[in-house]
């Protein structure tokens, strides 16, 4: 089975990282930063983790990724996998799907490591 990796990171901040799967959640999912309480939270807080999973979409988005990587991860090829997850930022939502994705990947049996790029970076004033 192929390890996989994860790389949550923001738009704002560079490039998408090289990956296998890129997960764009800028454009389809609300962005936790609109809310003045949550903007300076990050993915790891609870009440970011809350607005997020409680997003339309996003947990059939999770269920849906977690088929796709272990399609990947069955591939004769496959031996490391890279999954990218971004958002405008890199502080809300790409931090918790990643954080996620590598949950439900773990219960699956997957070697999994995550990578919050952006996580760090100052808040991106809009």
């Amino acid at each position: 089975m192929a390890d996989i990796e994860i790389v949550s990171f923001g738009y704002l901040h560079g490039e998408a990282p090289e990956a296998d799967l890129i997960l764009d959640l800028r454009r389809a999912f609300r962005d936790p930063h609109v809310d003045p309480r949550l903007r300076e939270l990050t993915g790891r807080d609870r009440l970011v983790q809350r607005a997020v999973l409680n997003t339309a979409g996003i947990r059939p988005l999770l269920k849906a990724t977690v088929r796709q990587a272990q399609a990947y991860t069955a591939g004769p090829s496959a031996h490391h996998i890279v999954i990218g997850s971004g958002c405008a930022g890199g502080r809300h939502r790409s931090v918790v799907v990643a954080d996620q994705l590598a949950r439900r990947l773990i219960r699956r049996g997957h070697t999994v490591t995550v990578h919050h790029r952006d996580i760090q970076q100052p808040v991106v004033q809009r």
